[in-house]
Parts: C-alpha cells; structure tokens; sequence
C-alpha cells in the first residue's frame, strides 16, 4: 500500500493519524504512518515540551502538527492571557454561566478546589499572540513536515512561514468550495472530512465528498479522505475514490497509548454508530461528540442556546474539568465519529497500523478477484 503521498513524506504507509496525545502521534509515526499532534491545549512552551518529547521517540520519523487556528476568532484586545481570558469570560452571559450551574448540580458535580487550574482551553480563543508563537514553535522542528489547521483556510502568517520552512500546509476541507479557497490560500494539501467525523464538520458525507473533491482539485493538491476510517476496508475505499491517503482521528482514542480519561474510554467502547450527535454544546460550531446528558441538555426546552466560538468552549472547558475530576460516566463525553460503533476493545496504536494495511491489502485483492472472475 504505497501512494504519491508516501514518498513526499518518506512514510511506508499513507494513514495520518490526528491525535491531542503525543504517544500516538510518536507510535503512529514509528509504526510508518504519519501522527499529527492536535495542540488545541497547549500554549507555546508546553508546546515545545510536548514536540521536545515527540523528537525525542520518532527518530528521523516525520511527523504534523495541528494548530486550529480559525479564520476569525474573538479578539481580547489583551497581550497578558489571564487578563484576555477574563475579558473574554466577561462576554458571556449570566444565564448561560447559571444553566451550566445548573447542569452540573443536576449531576452533583463539585466545584473545582480554589487551587485547581481552571484556566479555560478553547477552539478559536485568541489571546495575545497565541497562535503565531505556536507556529514559531513548530516550525522550529526538523521532523515536523505538515502544519494543519482545522478551522477554514489557514492565516496567512501561517502559510507563509510554514512555506519559508519548506513545510507543507494542510486544511481540513467539507465541501468543493472550501477545498478552493485553501487552494487560493495557498494550502498544499487538502483533507476532505465527511461529516460521519469526529470533531468539527460539515453536512456531507464522506462517500460523496472525496470523488467530488478529488475531480475539483484535479491534480493541484493531493487529497487525504477522512470522515469515518476505522478499517483497512474504508482505507481502500478511500483509495479508490481518489484519495492520496486517509486522515483518520476516532480510532486513535482508545489505544492503549491514548491519554484519553478511563471513564471516557468506557463510554467510548460501549457506544455504537448511532451514539454521537453533530452539536454545538461543546465548541459553538457544529460538532460530531458523544451524545451525553451535556449535549442533551443544551437541545432542550430551558437551554438559553449555545454561544458562538470560543465562548461556548469556554463554558464548557471549566465543566469538562469539574466533569473528569468527579467520574461522572453521564456527562463524559468526546468528540468521536461514527465510527465509534467499532471502537470495542483498546489495542496499542502500532498494531492498529498495521491492521489497517492488513487489511486494505486484502480488500484490494478481494476487488482485484472479483474484476478478474469471469462473467
């Protein structure tokens, strides 16, 4: 199983694996797949910690990092974080911080101790120069050969840089025209998302969307399809729709080397395909996640609805600490794709790998028969 895009990257295999925990990013790389290290959570020097440790177990092994840098996001005004994030919190509205009170006490979760971090992490929250000195940082790294952004076309100041360090620039794309405008924008590789996807995404299912994005580009970008990839049977149904490679991110969250929360994992391995629910209870962009008592709670009749990015991930930052911290199982929740429904057991990140090769290659020759059986 060998693409263009393997040999532009030197990888054995064309699986990128997006994931916020460096050891799989680390094992998805040594295993000859590509890992792609989601940042959202890290400022700029645990960022550097968390690459120094990345560099450290790849080896020459190249590797991605994702920055989720939105297209426009909600100035503080601040240079001073704590300052900008108060300013910020200060936008949203009394009701809303009361419903989500209301919420929490609903399940008997405590308030976090006076001493606890409760510093809010969220997509699209910009404050100071966030974004540009996670770039800096990245783009100081040999083995980092992609920057991704997640969120619309990429800044500029970002594509720029990213091209002055001979690194390659990716965008997650749900639609024809989104996957132009990165083009216009400069990007170089376009990964078309489905909305069975886990995390932010569009209407349109994968299916559909990779052959027509493929015949869009028509040979400007390579293509990675994403959007339900749990198996070796959706990596070659992505190859044969025209695909360079799949971008996958679900799968990785109950391996072994996942820093994903026990009581998540369990909900995770329990689910089926029809347990998640595309909302924006917990980013304020439509969502894919785990269908929980927090996403029902915000379609319900007393809701004061959902803000828009970041403050409604600014909301439910503080909970999903409070949340983890008490165990309760109703309200962990994650973003996951349908493909959730095969997530039934935790296995290490190199054996998931090399499943996946496993068995496209045998899918591939399963087509390969039937187009030479005779009529």
């Amino acid at each position: 199983m060998h693409t263009e895009i393997c040999d532009r990257y030197g990888i054995e295999f064309p699986i990128f694996a997006f994931s916020h925990c460096r050891d799989v990013v680390a094992a998805v790389s040594r295993a000859g797949g590509f890992g792609v290290l989601g940042a959202l959570a890290f400022g700029a020097d645990q960022l550097e910690v968390e690459l120094d440790w990345i560099d450290e177990h790849v080896g020459d092994r190249p590797y991605g990092v994702d920055l989720v840098m939105p297209a426009a996001a909600i100035q503080s005004g601040e240079d001073d974080r704590e300052l900008g994030i108060k300013k910020v919190e200060a936008m949203i509205s009394d009701a809303h911080w009361s419903y989500v009170e209301e919420i929490l006490a609903e399940h008997d979760v405590p308030p976090l101790p006076a001493d606890f971090d409760a510093t809010p992490v969220a997509a699209g929250l910009e404050v100071g120069e966030r974004f540009p000195r996670q770039v800096e940082v990245a783009l100081q790294r040999d083995n980092v050969r992609m920057l991704v952004n997640a969120l619309g076309p990429p800044p500029e100041y970002a594509i720029d840089a990213a091209h002055a360090h001979g690194v390659d620039v990716g965008a997650l794309t749900g639609s024809i025209r989104h996957a132009e405008k990165n083009l216009e924008r400069g990007v170089d590789v376009i990964i078309a998302q489905g909305t069975e996807a886990g995390g932010h995404c569009g209407e349109i299912s994968t299916m559909v969307l990779i052959p027509e994005v493929v015949d869009a580009v028509a040979g400007r970008a390579p293509v990675l399809a994403a959007g339900g990839i749990g198996s070796g049977r959706q990596v070659a149904a992505a190859l044969a729709l025209g695909a360079d490679g799949a971008w996958t991110g679900s799968i990785w969250l109950t391996t072994a080397e996942s820093d994903t929360a026990a009581v998540v994992v369990e909900n995770l391995l329990a689910a089926t395909s029809r347990d998640t629910v595309r909302s924006r209870a917990m980013t304020g962009k439509p969502a894919r996640q785990l269908r929980t008592a927090w996403t029902e709670a915000w379609e319900n009749a007393e809701s004061p609805g959902t803000l828009p990015m970041p403050l409604q991930g600014v909301l439910y930052s503080n909970a999903a600490r409070r949340i983890t911290r008490a165990q309760r199982a109703e309200l962990s929740g994650s973003p996951v794709g349908q493909i959730v429904g095969q997530m039934n057991r935790v296995r290490p990140a190199k054996d998931v790998v090399y499943d996946l090769v496993e068995e496209c290659i045998i899918a591939t020759e399963r087509l390969e028969h039937l187009m030479g059986s005779p009529d």
